[in-house]
């Protein structure tokens, strides 16, 4: 996986708007899952998981592979923008 990840974060940081459909076809579901399980709420939810898939295009350099797979770096991001709209909501 890490060398899928790896891939996907180079065609990333290339500006390949494929590489973004992959990662949230991939991942989507689980970043909605972790952002709607802090917010209770539907709309707030999507909200934070747009803001992960908007900051890893915007910001592909942010995320490492060698620090870990994908999937956790976007459920930690889900885990930020969504308590912060808890807090702000």
């Amino acid at each position: 996986m890490m060398d899928d990840d790896a891939e996907l974060a180079a065609r990333l940081v290339a500006g390949d708007l494929d590489a973004l459909r992959a990662a949230y076809d991939e991942h989507g579901a689980a970043v909605y899952g972790v952002a709607v399980r802090v917010t209770r709420d539907e709309a707030l939810a999507e909200e934070a998981s747009q803001e992960v898939f908007v900051a890893l295009w915007e910001q592909p350099l942010s995320y490492d592979p060698r620090l870990g797979p994908l999937r956790d770096w976007l459920a930690g991001r889900a885990l930020h923008e969504a308590a912060l709209r808890v807090r702000v909501g």
